[in-house]
């Protein structure tokens, strides 16, 4: 596994830690070293925008993870 994909799946894990009935599309690719990602519960759908180099290092480091989780559970609070 590479380094993207890791960094995709350590989000994905931190997504379902924060509430497991949330679906989550991560595109294949960046645009111009940034991540969409769309965050969805019902009918409901939330995006937000993650930096390549956040998305790689987020499996790495402690400080990357916890501004992720914090903007994570302020999107799913919202839908």
């Amino acid at each position: 596994m590479d380094e993207m994909e890791e960094g995709k799946h350590k989000f994905l894990e931190v997504v379902r830690g924060v509430d497991q009935s949330v679906q989550v599309v991560i595109p294949v690719t960046p645009s111009n070293s940034l991540f969409l990602i769309s965050l969805a519960k019902g009918t409901n759908r939330k995006f937000i925008t993650v930096s390549e180099d956040d998305l790689i290092d987020l499996p790495h480091e402690a400080s990357i993870e916890l501004n992720i989780t914090k903007m994570i559970k302020e999107v799913v609070a919202a839908l």
